[in-house]
């Protein structure tokens, strides 16, 4: 398998996964962009509507709190501009996800032969 298929298969079961936890309906294939703004609109609101579910759910990720912490907060005061924390979250997830997907992948036992060729 060569890296585009492998990235390939990668991405639709991160979509799949995003779909599942989150309750989201993503494209057959979106690109990681088009993923990345769903996400994070949809933690957006959650950050707005219901935000101990918010932190309930990045606990059941695993969502790195030092990291979301250090990103979360500005470099520097005197910065005008800051990024959308929806985003900043979201590419913390499908990091995280990818990272899953990884490890199930590379401990998962291969599945029988056939004893009847």
């Amino acid at each position: 398998m060569n890296k585009e298929e492998e990235s390939s298969i990668q991405g639709a079961m991160l979509m799949q996964e995003l779909n599942r936890t989150y309750g989201l309906e993503l494209a057959e294939s979106p690109s990681a962009e088009q993923m990345e703004l769903l996400l994070a609109d949809k933690l957006n609101t959650m950050i707005r509507t219901d935000f101990s579910a918010l932190v309930q759910l990045l606990y059941r990720i695993d969502i790195n709190e030092t990291r979301l912490r250090q990103l979360l907060t500005p470099s520097s005061p005197a910065e005008g501009e800051t990024e959308d924390a929806g985003k900043i979250i979201a590419r913390l997830i499908i990091e995280r996800q990818r990272q899953k997907i990884q490890t199930r992948r590379q401990y998962s036992s291969p599945p029988p032969a056939d004893p009847n060729p």
